[in-house]
């Protein structure tokens, strides 16, 4: 029999197929203003990604796909190119194109879902990128004819060209066919090297402690949070955070600035983007944090990672752990 993985503090992501009739019954009686999409970067600025002239550079290309840039070499984190996903049919194009992607060197993997996890965008990845993978996703890869893979558990580094690459923990669950649920593990991603900004990039998530375990390890300038597929809470809530939970999130790992990501590519759930865009900046100001420490990126923006970083001051996200759980919590509650 395979391992099957777990949670922290053994959370639960569970569903029965009564809690996912009672979710489509409710989906069916909401009426949503789909019309808002993210907008793309005008004009493209793909172009950059193949002279990043020494610099760190950061690409949205939409969902969990983002191109990081740093130390010489280009790393993809969760390449979905596809035009659905399952029924879901994108809302919008990528922010770059795949015919116009630099050579990949590096691909990292957060876990087996296939909105973050598409074999028909890897195989066109220029490049032979050296992929990175959950522990016991490795398998499925090489089942698929990958040789250069590398899995990784919790808190485990591999060093690449001189970046080095920690799989940390997320609140979430996998699942491919009906016989695999949780046979492989999920996490996030942190990316760093000398001279350049470390980069957490949180995959799928729920909110959990783990959070502040890695702000306390790791001193993170980036955090890439998502911020989508979080309604009905009562259905979601274990396995993804709402924004205002993600705004909790990036207090507790103590990052400079939120990224936010995870909305707008695919409706997943039952919120649209313009909701959760809404819901993070109502939280964001709720708690008066400076505007420019939340960048919400276009798709196919590209940013030098170092420079947005000098006109930041100084910033004192210090808080209570015992009152951010005890608030999401409350939070929970009121469902």
């Amino acid at each position: 029999m395979p391992k099957r993985y777990t949670n922290l503090d053994n959370v639960s992501t569970h569903k029965t197929w009564t809690d996912f009739r009672r979710w489509q019954r409710e989906r069916k009686q909401k009426q949503k203003d789909l019309s808002y999409v993210v907008p793309h970067a005008v004009p493209p600025q793909w172009n950059r990604l193949h002279h990043p002239n020494g610099r760190p550079q950061l690409c949205w290309i939409g969902h969990s796909t983002f191109v990081v840039q740093m130390n010489g070499i280009t790393i993809v984190t969760d390449p979905v190119w596809a035009k659905r996903m399952g029924a879901a049919k994108r809302l919008t194009a990528p922010g770059v194109p795949l015919d116009k992607m630099p050579p990949v060197d590096v691909v990292l993997i957060s876990h087996g879902h296939y909105d973050h996890l598409h074999f028909g965008s890897l195989r066109r990845l220029h490049g032979d990128p050296h992929i990175f993978v959950p522990e016991g996703l490795g398998r499925l890869f090489r089942r698929r004819g990958y040789r250069r893979v590398t899995e990784l558990s919790w808190w485990e580094t591999a060093s690449f060209h001189g970046v080095s690459l920690t799989f940390v923990p997320a609140q979430h669950w996998t699942r491919r066919t009906l016989w695999d649920t949780n046979t492989s593990h999920w996490g996030g991603w942190v990316i760093t090297s000398n001279g350049a900004p470390t980069i957490y990039f949180a995959g799928d998530s729920g909110y959990f402690r783990g959070f502040r375990d890695i702000g306390e390890r790791f001193s993170i300038d980036y955090a890439l949070l998502p911020i989508g597929a979080y309604e009905p809470e009562w259905f979601m809530g274990p396995q993804h955070t709402t924004p205002e939970e993600a705004v909790q999130a990036f207090l507790d790992c103590r990052a400079r600035l939120f990224v936010p990501m995870h909305y707008g590519a695919f409706r997943l759930a039952d919120d649209t983007p313009k909701e959760a865009l809404d819901r993070l900046w109502a939280e964001w100001r709720r708690r008066e944090l400076e505007e420019e420490r939340l960048l919400c990126l276009k798709l196919g923006e590209v940013i030098d990672a170092a420079q947005a970083l000098t006109a930041l001051s100084p910033f004192d996200n210090s808080f209570s752990q015992t009152s951010a759980i005890t608030t999401v919590k409350q939070a929970r509650q009121k469902e």
